[in-house]
């Protein structure tokens, strides 16, 4: 089959143009293969061409998980629970669930056993996050909100009603209180007065 040439390449997502070098196809041809191999379950298709093979997928550890998230929507930053899980700041665990914060639109996606979830947030609040690099320095390439900036997230969806947290399951003592204020102060009072609240209940 001649799909298995896909393999070859070493690359974590295909595009279109990537199918058409590796089968020596045109792109127009390189578009009717992917569609043949989605149907098949060879490939994954996570948005407008761009597809991972399925069985790369069924291998992915959590970094990799992140850098699909940030890709299928962009632009857009892991943060919320699946932000503070990475950092151990959270006990609630979401093995299935990859959150982000997006500009465009809100839109979950639920790709085999794993839901990537997006929820929008104004422009003005769109900071607070990185490339994430690892202690040796390397670049791991995907975007994730600092850990203040995830609870900043966290209390401004909530305080709209749009977001459900256990917030018992949360370690305050890695929180930086007034990191997080200053990335609340451009929210609302709604918001500010969900804060104020959560610090006086947690004794933050």
């Amino acid at each position: 089959m001649k799909a298995f040439e896909l393999n070859k390449s070493n690359k974590l997502f295909l595009s279109v143009n990537d199918i058409a070098g590796i089968l020596s196809i045109n792109k127009e041809s390189a578009k009717v293969s992917a569609a043949r191999y989605v149907k098949k379950k060879y490939l994954i298709r996570l948005k407008k061409n761009l597809y991972i093979l399925s069985g790369k997928f069924d291998a992915l550890g959590e970094a990799d998980l992140f850098k699909i998230a940030n890709f299928i929507q962009t632009p857009s930053y892991i943060s919320l629970i699946t932000a503070l899980g990475f950092y151990n700041i959270t006990t609630q665990q979401q093995r299935s669930f990859v959150e982000s914060i997006a500009l465009k639109k809100s839109k979950s996606i639920t790709i085999k056993d794993i839901t990537f979830t997006y929820s929008i947030i104004k422009k003005e609040l769109y900071e607070g996050f990185g490339l994430r690099q690892t202690t040796g320095g390397a670049k791991d390439n995907f975007f994730i909100a600092l850990p203040d900036k995830a609870l900043a997230d966290i209390v401004y969806l909530f305080s709209m009603g749009r977001y459900r947290c256990d917030f018992d399951a949360l370690d305050f003592r890695k929180i930086n209180k007034e990191n997080v204020r200053k990335f609340l102060e451009q929210t609302n009072q709604r918001t500010k007065s969900a804060w104020e609240k959560l610090c006086a209940s947690y004794k933050i």
